[in-house]
């Protein structure tokens, strides 16, 4: 059959398409149609549950393992995970023998007090991570095809509570359970304790998701400001009656405290069953960029999470938390050179004075420790918790490190604009380490520990230490998957990506090990020193390179400079 014969057949109308052509218009007789109504149909009624097992059932047939073969593949994890335990139990013992020190009644009594704390602490971070995600949420394939459907979100929502109270559940429990049992509290008072912080952080978590359809915040806020401010003033009053400054009649009734926890939690119970199903029932109300906008932020958390870049998430929140802000009004800067660089860290200072409240909190840890007769372990407490509260002021290193652009675009070299950049963080950290100095002195305990040039040694080393420790976490470079991977038993990985776990801490725990051991304070000085020559980029490879093409370049030109000098003569007959 030729060609032109087929065209002819497929051109040819059928009597189907006829008798559907008749049908059309004796629907509509109009000559100019420019669309069709669908005849009545009663529509199919969808069954939401049906449609989640549906769901389900795709997701579970495309899986490639079973959970037996991921966890036979994950022994490797298990192994860092027991690793890590029994370090972690070794400084609990070591702890615990530093704590036998504290047999005086008030410092007892002062040590009851921080279960509490940590309840109250357990109860704003809830809070704080209710608001941040959601806890109602959804991921953007979700919101783009299963929210416009005519179904109930309330059938497809509520199952999505049940991850978000677990969590705050479990965390919170292990936790306060954790920093009960190492107060010295019985195991009727560790339940209690633990029980009030899981019950009441799962009740706010639910009264967060009853708030959210409604897009009300005014009230977690101040729950949160609340809880994070009682848990403060507790750490104040632990040192207080540690140290001997508050009398002991202020937590005489501690004892008696078992059986206020323990009603706590009954009415934590009763309040998160009341509230869960005022949520269920507003489920239907909340809208789908509210929802979108948490599954957002989880997607992008996970994508972070794989390559264990916590600067990463932490940049995802500060964008988050800027997009919020909308703008601010710019301001002049002052001065040329670096100094204007170290003008614009310090005006920084003005426009986030949240960070100041978490350097504050910072400060209460060195007081703690010498309060519960953490005495040698105290230099690496403190300076991990100054590494977190100093963090927040390294937002321009942050920037020049990961952007390399704008990094070139100054006429300085890496190691300038990075100690630029550590000015105002030294002299903050400069100030922490002062005003700490008495707590390495040994004021909050029954008696001086270490003479004034000691405790003030100590407390500078742990200053420098912290700011160390932070820059090592705010300037780690990105996981390379292009370098040779080491093969693990859950499959081919870079080095690099183990070692992000431990930046920061690493920089803290080589400068106090030899403050620790008991060694003399010019070893910690000296390692100190050598970290701040890595890490300021004195070495760094991308600026010898630059400099070795830069060099060539010049060579060349000079040589192209002197060959366009020499006269050629004119050839002559």
């Amino acid at each position: 059959m030729s060609k032109k014969s087929r065209k002819l057949i497929r051109a040819t109308p059928t009597a189907e398409d006829v008798a559907a052509e008749a049908v059309i218009e004796a629907v509509e007789p109009t000559a100019e149609r420019t669309f069709f109504f669908l005849p009545d149909v009663e529509p199919t009624v969808v069954d939401e549950r049906e449609l989640h097992d549906e769901m389900k059932l795709w997701r579970h047939g495309r899986a490639t393992r079973t959970f037996g073969q991921v966890f036979q593949d994950g022994y490797f994890v298990l192994f860092s995970i027991a690793m890590i335990g029994a370090m972690l139990v070794s400084v609990v013992i070591r702890a615990q023998a530093g704590m036998a020190g504290c047999n005086t009644e008030a410092c007892a009594s002062g040590r009851l007090l921080l279960p509490s704390a940590m309840v109250l602490a357990a109860w704003a971070l809830a809070l704080a991570m209710a608001a941040l995600f959601g806890p109602v949420l959804a991921s953007a394939a979700e919101g783009f095809w299963l929210m416009d459907a005519p179904i109930s979100r309330r059938r497809l929502l509520r199952g999505r509570l049940v991850v978000p109270l677990v969590a705050a559940f479990g965390v919170a429990t292990v936790a306060t359970g954790l920093v009960a049992a190492l107060s010295g509290l019985s195991w009727v008072q560790v339940i209690a304790w633990s029980a009030a912080a899981g019950l009441g952080s799962a009740a706010l978590v639910t009264l967060a998701a009853a708030e959210q359809p409604k897009e009300r915040t005014a009230l977690l806020k101040t729950l949160q400001a609340t809880f994070a401010s009682a848990a403060l003033l507790l750490l104040v009053v632990v040192i207080g009656v540690a140290a001997g400054w508050l009398p002991v009649s202020v937590v005489s009734v501690a004892g008696g405290a078992t059986w206020l926890l323990v009603g706590v939690a009954v009415v934590a119970l009763f309040g998160m069953l009341v509230l869960l199903r005022v949520a269920i029932s507003r489920l239907e109300q909340i809208r789908r960029a509210r929802l979108l906008s948490g599954g957002s932020l989880v997607s992008g958390m996970q994508g972070a999470m794989f390559a264990l870049d916590f600067g990463l998430i932490r940049d995802i929140l500060v964008e988050r938390r800027m997009a919020a802000i909308g703008h601010v009004k710019p301001t002049r800067g002052r001065g040329l050179g670096l100094a204007a660089l170290i003008w614009r860290d310090a005006e920084r200072l003005k426009r986030n004075p949240k960070a100041f409240l978490g350097l504050a909190a910072s400060l209460f840890v060195p007081y703690a420790a010498d309060a519960l007769r953490m005495v040698q372990l105290n230099p690496l407490i403190s300076g991990l918790a100054l590494v977190a509260g100093l963090v927040p002021f390294l937002g321009s290193l942050r920037v020049l490190s990961r952007t390399g652009g704008l990094a070139r675009s100054f006429p300085f070299k890496t190691a300038q604009l990075r100690t630029a950049s550590m000015a105002v963080p030294a002299a903050l950290a400069l100030i922490w380490g002062l005003a700490a100095s008495p707590a390495f002195i040994g004021i909050a305990s029954t008696g001086a520990d270490h003479s004034v040039a000691d405790g003030l040694t100590a407390a500078l080393i742990t200053a420098v230490a912290g700011l160390l420790g932070a820059v090592r976490w705010v300037t780690a470079g990105k996981v390379n998957f292009q370098t040779p991977m080491m093969a693990t038993a859950s499959g081919a990985l870079p080095p690099g990506l183990i070692f992000n776990l431990f930046r920061g801490i690493d920089m803290v725990a080589l400068i106090t090990l030899p403050l620790i051991l008991g060694a003399a304070g010019y070893w910690s000085l000296t390692v100190a020193l050598i970290v701040f020559v890595a890490l300021r980029g004195s070495f760094n490879a991308d600026d010898l390179r630059a400099e070795q093409e830069q060099a060539k370049r010049e060579l060349a030109a000079s040589k192209q400079e002197s060959a366009d000098r020499q006269k050629i003569p004119r050839p002559t007959r």
